[in-house]
């Protein structure tokens, strides 16, 4: 194998992305990246350290992804408007893109500057989808930890299968979004 032309770290990143999509994360390796590239697995060593700086790599790109998705959702919306718009953008991102799950739940590393501020993006998304509530920090903070737990557990469950009655999941996940907005009224009243 000759090394292909234009091959980069973001190149590198799109193939690593796609064996996730197609295969899921446990099925991610260096030898199948360098043979999507269509070269020798050392010659990725140029682009990367190791199998896990590219799981990092992986990481910082959905979450930026995610933190992008929610912001285009809650543009122009506040309330519980926004709060529905951004656990639907949520909800649709991990269907199209159901093995990006752990991606979306691994705390970055202490010292990673640049994860932990992809990751705070995607909080100031919801702090700012929360204002019209008028929660104080430690408030938004625990209403941002539940919106989460609640849209990233519903999604993840329905990603893996794991709604195996017949009634609908679109509306469950209506209900869902129902009970968070009336929650968080109801929390933003008893402050």
């Amino acid at each position: 194998m000759s090394p292909r032309a234009g091959l980069t770290t973001d190149a590198v990143v799109d193939l690593a992305v796609a064996v996730v999509d197609d295969l899921g994360p446990e099925e991610l390796t260096l030898a199948k990246i360098a043979d999507r590239a269509g070269v020798a697995a050392p010659s990725l060593y140029k682009h990367v350290k190791n199998l896990a700086d590219l799981r990092r790599l992986i990481d910082l790109r959905v979450v930026k992804e995610m933190a992008e998705t929610l912001r285009a959702a809650a543009t122009g919306r506040e309330g519980g408007d926004a709060v529905a718009a951004v656990a639907d953008a949520y909800r649709h991102y991990l269907q199209a893109h159901p093995h990006r799950t752990h991606a979306l739940t691994a705390a970055p590393d202490r010292g990673d500057t640049e994860l932990s501020a992809a990751t705070h993006a995607v909080a100031e998304v919801v702090f700012a989808v929360l204002r019209p509530f008028g929660f104080d920090h430690a408030q938004s903070v625990h209403a941002t930890r539940c919106l989460r737990a609640a849209v990233h557990g519903f999604a993840g469950l329905e990603a893996s299968g794991g709604f195996g009655r017949p009634e609908d999941v679109g509306e469950s996940f209506e209900v869902l979004k129902k009970m968070l907005v009336q929650g968080l009224t109801n929390y933003a009243e008893s402050q």
